[in-house]
């Protein structure tokens, strides 16, 4: 799967800002690019990562996998 991060930098912050378009709230900093870019990798996993549920009886759970 691949996501698009768009990196800004703040010159107010003096920091690097790095942003998810497609996934709300899934965002990174650092002092360099590099960091907010490996920052907002571990972001991104964190983010996908399946919570535990519950569900009803007989519902059917399945995991897919996007290539």
């Amino acid at each position: 799967m691949k996501v698009r991060v768009l990196i800004e930098y703040d010159t107010e912050a003096k920091a690097y800002s790095a942003t998810c378009p497609e996934l709300p709230g899934c965002t990174s900093a650092g002092d360099t690019e590099k960091e907010a870019l490996e920052g907002m990798r571990e972001a991104i996993e964190l983010y996908l990562e399946p919570k535990p549920l519950r569900a009803k009886k007989g519902t059917k759970t399945y995991e897919v996998e996007i290539a």
